[in-house]
């Protein structure tokens, strides 16, 4: 049986060639951690591995071939909790904790109604409703299969979230009177997929990434004129958007008769967010 230290430099060798040495090391302590339960002290104190590597390894290859960690360990961080993720659901993502963040911070009404469109894990709004306790939190999405796991994460984390299966596109929005509508839908252009990382593009669900080169606002389109109906006065729509896309959809938004309707720019710098007020 190797050392956790010999183990943890050979696998970081195997990957570089794959990945930069920081990120091999990094996808490798994750390992070292799901498997062995090993911190990163521990690796460095050379710590004997009593497990059987043999499911670490197997781990190993499928990094190799690029499947997303999140997938092989089942399981991704999100706004410190940890959801369930599957090929059927995007692995939440940095810029979607930027957006519960915004909705935590500007909404201070007492027991707010908030749907979420387009739900994958549930991350948006099981994170909402285990932050906003009052709350009354509604998920949507077309598929099934991610919806199967948006419940298993709200009873996992003890979270009460009404999910509901429809595709917003030739459905209306079945919730009245709501304060606050969420929505982070497909907006990556097919043209764009040449500019994609291959353990995205061959792994993650293209139901929930892409839209057409032809119109790619059709889910914000459909949504914020969905969500005049469905939001009260003065109620608020928050959407996560392509970086490409931010002055057309506060346009959009705007030719609806949205009020105050504000671009955020994302830690890095880039659009990716767009909210304003309903009339």
């Amino acid at each position: 049986m190797p050392s956790s230290r010999e183990l943890f430099l050979e696998s970081v060798t195997e990957l570089s060639s794959i990945y930069p040495k920081q990120e091999a090391e990094s996808l490798v302590f994750w390992l070292f951690e799901h498997f062995f339960n090993f911190r990163r002290m521990e690796v460095l104190q050379d710590k004997s591995i009593k497990d059987d590597p043999a499911s670490y390894l197997e781990a190993l290859q499928k990094v190799k071939q690029e499947v997303p960690i999140q997938y092989i360990l089942g399981k991704a961080p999100f706004y410190g909790r940890e959801f369930k993720v599957s090929p059927d659901v995007l692995i939440p993502r940095n810029e979607t904790e930027e957006l519960v963040h915004l909705i935590l911070k500007e909404n201070r009404i007492p027991a707010p109604k908030i749907l979420d469109i387009g739900t994958g894990s549930g991350c948006i709004p099981i994170t909402l409703a285990l932050e906003i306790k009052e709350a009354k939190v509604y998920g949507l999405d077309v598929s099934h299969e991610a919806l199967k796991i948006a419940m298993e994460n709200a009873l996992l984390l003890e979270a009460t979230v009404d999910f509901h299966q429809a595709d917003i596109l030739s459905a209306d929005i079945p919730y009245p009177d709501l304060d606050i509508l969420v929505s982070n839908p497909p907006y990556v252009r097919e043209l764009e997929k040449a500019q994609m990382h291959k353990n995205v593009l061959d792994h993650e669900p293209h139901l929930a990434l892409f839209v057409s080169n032809q119109d790619p606002l059709i889910f914000y389109r459909t949504i914020a004129e969905k969500g005049l109906k469905a939001l009260k006065s003065e109620g608020k729509l928050y959407f996560e958007i392509n970086e490409a896309f931010g002055q057309e959809t506060k346009g959009m938004m705007e030719g609806l008769g949205y009020q105050k309707v504000n671009i955020y720019k994302d830690l890095n710098g880039k659009d990716r967010i767009v909210y304003g007020f309903t009339p």
